[in-house]
């Protein structure tokens, strides 16, 4: 289950990419619980998941086919999930960008498909700003988001 953090977390990155993804009528962004198919009989459900508006035919009611983009917020006591089995999962998936926002660390991994694996855009730590790739001009400033497990 998330903690109090883990949500705080969660929220502050779910207002930043909503706004940003309203603002330029990219696509929907939601948040968990919400079940997404990675193949036949394989769900999961992100922290945080974009779907493009190109690829709203692939969002159903009872779970979405896929996404664009997932974010997680890495689980202090099931770190290699976050970091290594969903890493892996997403990637097999298709997804084209999967980031790890790990608390312990104070650090956001931001991935990016590279054929069926992922490959670093970038480790970004507090004092730096996360970028997407897949969302041109999509950035959050690490502290900011760390500083929100305060409440």
């Amino acid at each position: 289950m998330p903690t109090q953090s883990h949500q705080l977390i969660t929220r502050l990155l779910f207002k930043l990419l909503e706004q940003f993804v309203l603002a330029q009528r990219l696509g929907l962004v939601l948040f968990a619980p919400l079940r997404v198919r990675l193949w036949p009989g394989k769900f999961r459900e992100p922290d945080l998941v974009f779907m493009a508006r190109k690829n709203a035919s692939r969002r159903t009611e009872s779970f979405w086919i896929g996404a664009d983009l997932v974010m997680e917020v890495v689980s202090p006591k099931d770190r290699r999930h976050d970091t290594e089995t969903k890493r892996r999962e997403y990637a097999q998936a298709g997804i084209p960008e999967y980031w790890i926002v790990d608390q312990e660390r104070a650090e956001i991994l931001v991935l990016t498909l590279a054929g069926d694996r992922y490959a670093e855009h970038g480790r970004f730590t507090p004092g730096q700003q996360a970028t997407s790739v897949l969302l041109q001009g999509f950035a959050v400033d690490v502290a900011e988001v760390f500083a929100a497990a305060e409440g």
